[in-house]
């Protein structure tokens, strides 16, 4: 093993605008569309525009992120921004709050991915022991494909993106077959809920957890090629993209498959094609929606692996975490990290596959939107010192972005939110301890 520095990547090595594409898109496309619908049929009109809010919420914090990776491009993201705003103080609490959120949600698509699987093989959904080792291997098997290097991880995040689109853009072509043929009845919202504020909060709380991922591009900006151009180009083609797709296919679904269908099913684009294709096709489906969450898992993965290792490169946690193998993958930190994140899965396994995906989905929602929140007050701030030149429209997409967060964050509950907040703070002891073990070798933050 040798230690390497932030930059020292050899060029191939480094990721390219289609990978950095694939990696926010896959990212994004994980377990949340293909078990949304379910939950959504129920509300109607506000399913469709609570997607409206979340996509615009979403899009407006991309382009806020664009700009500051265009204007802070080194280093990772997560650590960048609040520190260029208000310090390395926050900049290592941002980090290490969204480190977090990376190792959670790593858990909580390989519980995602066993769920789509049991589908095939009714089995795995049983409480035990097998479903949560096998849950297990699926994230040392992603560890182990991040550790032979970024080029290799974004090589199996292209592949597993072609793969989940094609339910994700099968059931548009699909629904617009089933219109025009007669096969489906005409769409109806009887029997769902009134449009109300209440409805498309409701609704647009549920949908955030399926566009967390727009900024991975921004977390791994080391690892780009060119990232003053890459990285803000990557983050605004991945969630406008994906966004377009889950509001077509996600309310094609909604509306093509009858309300008490959908209430009893748990693979609602499987009963989708199992209904209006054959139920052949619909087990396909099961299967891709398992790769989906697997592709994501894959991507998140190698965010896990970064931050610390960023970190680690500012003497801000111990200098094995920035320790390199010989294909420059933090290897220290993606041993710690998937081990932590096979710790939830094990020790949590006893509430069942859908109590713990439900639990999990919220307290890694909550711990991400830190990162958005604090990305858009650090936007204002060196909006307001003149070190970001912006527009007015910029302007107020950023305060739309900050009130959608804070927004989206009281959304996630107060448990969840808790938890947050709890292990976002069990970081500041770490990181007063290497400040203080370490005065003359600290890095301030970067200069804006």
């Amino acid at each position: 093993m040798t230690d390497r520095t932030i930059n020292s990547e050899r060029p191939g090595q480094k990721l390219g605008l289609l990978m950095c594409v694939a990696l926010g898109m896959g990212n994004m496309i994980g377990s949340g569309v293909f078990l949304l619908p379910r939950d959504l049929a129920p509300l109607g009109w506000n399913a469709v525009i609570g997607w409206g809010v979340s996509i615009a919420g979403t899009l407006c914090l991309a382009v806020v992120f664009a700009r500051l990776a265009k204007r802070l491009p080194e280093g990772c993201a997560a650590f960048t921004y609040g520190a260029a705003a208000f310090g390395p103080g926050t900049g290592f609490i941002v980090a290490w709050s969204y480190w977090i959120s990376c190792w959670t949600v790593v858990a909580t698509l390989a519980v995602a991915a066993i769920s789509n699987m049991s589908i095939l093989m009714p089995w795995l959904g049983e409480q035990g022991a097998a479903p949560a080792w096998i849950a297990i291997g699926c994230i040392w098997f992603f560890t182990l494909v991040n550790l032979f290097g970024v080029r290799r991880a974004g090589g199996a995040q292209l592949l597993t993106l072609g793969l989940k689109l094609i339910p994700v853009i099968g059931a548009v072509i699909v629904g617009v077959w089933a219109l025009g043929s007669g096969a489906a009845p005409p769409p109806t919202m009887a029997g769902t809920e009134p449009v109300s504020l209440s409805g498309v909060s409701s609704a647009a709380t549920l949908t955030l957890f399926a566009l967390l991922g727009f900024e991975s591009a921004c977390v791994v900006s080391d690892r780009v090629k060119d990232p003053e151009r890459t990285v803000p180009r990557a983050t605004i083609i991945a969630a406008a993209a994906v966004g377009l797709l889950y509001l077509l296919s996600c309310t094609t679904v909604t509306l093509l498959v009858p309300l008490d269908v959908l209430h009893q099913s748990n693979a609602a684009y499987a009963t989708f094609f199992g209904r209006l294709v054959s139920p052949a096709a619909g087990d396909i489906v099961a299967l891709f929606a398992a790769i989906a969450a697997l592709g994501a898992l894959n991507g998140f993965v190698l965010l896990q692996g970064d931050i610390p290792r960023d970190l680690a490169h500012r003497r801000l946690l111990p200098p094995a975490f920035g320790r390199d193998n010989d294909y420059a993958s933090p290897w220290v930190t993606q041993l710690v990290s998937s081990g932590l994140a096979s710790l939830i899965v094990y020790a949590n396994y006893s509430r069942g596959l859908a109590d713990l995906f439900a639990f999990m989905v919220k307290v890694t929602t909550s711990t991400a939107i830190i990162l958005y929140i604090v990305g858009s007050l650090a936007a204002l701030v060196l909006e307001r010192r003149g070190t970001l030149k912006v527009s007015a429209g910029f302007a107020a997409a950023t305060i739309a972005g900050f009130f959608y967060s804070c927004w989206a964050f009281y959304g996630a509950g107060l448990e969840a939110s808790a938890w947050s907040l709890l292990m976002t703070a069990a970081g500041l002891p770490i990181y007063l301890l290497m400040r203080a073990s370490a005065p003359a070798r600290r890095e301030e933050a970067p200069v804006a």
